[in-house]
């Protein structure tokens, strides 16, 4: 086989971006402007893919990493593996080995030497540093084809946008829409780290997107916290953004205590003032809607979605997206791929 170094012409790395030999999902300066958890997580390569077309019947990874997320409610596939799709259909994972260091590299077999479509998902909650993709001595080696909508959907919030806990990169929701959708997306997730800080609005409100997304009521540390800065988040975003249309979501879960059922109050109100205002691009999906697929069965702990809870997800937020980016698209059936 023949390995080359993901920095290289001709593939295509979405959703992360080398800084100072890392692979990042906003810049060192921003993160360290926020918060020294968002300092710790921005590494993490949470929706990070990398993209290109080959006629090989192999390709190979060999990912030079740190920071290797363990954690006893989520799949080491999902916190610190790789997985492929082919044509957007899945491939298979590369999947580390338990006692994982530093570096690790693996080998799938793929079906036939026609070109296709490669998309490789980085790990949700590692670091990766470096990576070099493998194909067959002799194979063609090309330029992806380009996403359909090549402006990036930006999500932000909280340790379940960042992917806790799909069993492998491509079930988190934001994947599963990506390919449901062919779009582009940026996972600004931290986990229990999304407290929308003046420096992550800032940020945020600057970014060149097609959509933005919401929702970090769980780490909103306190009712009060959530109500001084949700309405302002949403507000600063439209004055640079009065176009871009906006999804508010609350936190998914189907059953709320009294607590939650106050932050969904504050959550929901930021939408409605913002529809009697006359905003006619800002959207509103609530945590049981979210979840009205999954139910009790959704989640690993009570919080964190597994795959089904993500397919839910997915679901709810692919039927808003469907009036925002492309009507055509059929919910359902297309998240099986």
């Amino acid at each position: 086989m023949r390995f080359y170094n993901s920095d290289s012409k001709p593939f295509c790395v979405h959703g992360v971006f080398k800084e100072n030999g890392k692979y990042r999902r906003i810049p060192e300066n921003v993160a360290n402007s926020v918060s020294d958890e968002v300092l710790f997580l921005h590494t993490n390569t949470a929706g990070g893919r990398i993209r290109f077309r080959t006629n090989s019947k192999r390709v190979a990874i060999i990912a030079k990493m740190d920071g290797i997320g363990k954690m006893p409610h989520f799949a080491l596939s999902g916190s610190a593996g790789f997985d492929m799709y082919v044509d957007d259909r899945y491939a298979g994972s590369f999947i580390p080995p338990f006692d994982i260091a530093t570096e690790y590299e693996s080998c799938l077999e793929l079906d036939s030497e026609q070109m296709k479509n490669i998309t490789i998902n980085f790990p949700l909650y590692s670091n990766l540093n470096e990576l070099y993709i493998g194909i067959d001595e002799g194979a063609t080696l090309q330029s992806p084809v380009p996403y359909r909508h090549t402006k990036p959907i930006v999500y932000y919030g909280s340790s379940i946008t960042q992917g806790g806990c799909a069993s492998r990169p491509g079930n988190s929701y934001e994947s599963i829409l990506s390919r449901l959708f062919d779009c582009d997306y940026v996972n600004l997730g931290f986990s229990g780290s999304a407290k929308a800080e003046d420096e992550m609005i800032h940020y945020i409100s600057g970014l060149d997107m097609s959509v933005f997304v919401y929702d970090y009521d769980h780490n909103a540390p306190s009712i009060e916290h959530l109500k001084n800065t949700h309405e302002k988040m949403f507000k600063a975003i439209r004055n640079k953004n009065p176009n871009l249309p906006i999804i508010i979501m609350s936190r998914p879960k189907y059953d709320l205590d009294g607590q939650e059922q106050e932050r969904l109050v504050i959550i929901r109100t930021t939408y409605e003032n913002a529809v009697s205002e006359g905003d006619k691009n800002v959207y509103f999906i609530s945590g049981r809607q979210l979840m009205s697929k999954a139910l009790d069965n959704g989640t690993v702990d009570k919080v964190h979605p597994n795959d089904f809870g993500f397919y839910s997800m997915a679901d709810a937020l692919g039927n808003v997206l469907k009036t925002i980016l492309d009507s055509t698209v059929i919910i359902g059936i297309s998240y099986l791929r």
